[in-house]
């Protein structure tokens, strides 16, 4: 085998390939969301309209679209994360990307409160209430 044909890529060579792959991901991201949104209504017209319960159906609708949007914001943290660290690394673009990822932290915890009602370190405390 002859290893010195053997040749790994540079960063210049990978760039626009990372490029696409992080826009990829992120437009993945944003459709996860707008097909959440789309699915959570239609589901929660059609619970309303079924069970006549419509408060059950916006909880059902809260937690549904909640859900979409944690994971379009999850979708959309790991392009920024390729898109920053591996197509152009520079200290100025990790701390807008620290500061991306902080904010939607912030905001991942914030659904995760919303959809479960209550705090995560309380999720023990929920599952013996429940025996």
């Amino acid at each position: 085998m002859d290893f010195a044909a053997f040749h790994l890529p540079t960063r210049a060579e990978l760039n626009p390939e990372l490029s696409q792959v992080s826009a990829v991901i992120e437009a993945a991201g944003v459709m996860s969301i707008v097909v959440a949104a789309v699915v959570a209504t239609i589901a929660f017209l059609h619970g309303g309209l079924t069970s006549g319960d419509w408060q059950s159906a916006l909880r059902r609708y809260r937690a549904n679209l909640g859900r979409g949007i944690l994971l379009g914001l999850e979708l959309l943290v790991a392009a920024d994360i390729i898109g920053t660290v591996a197509v152009t690394p520079s200290l100025h673009n990790l701390a807008v990307l620290g500061l991306i990822v902080l904010i939607r932290t912030f905001l991942s915890f914030s659904l995760e409160v919303e959809i479960e009602g209550r705090w995560p370190w309380a999720r023990e405390d929920a599952k013996r209430e429940q025996l």
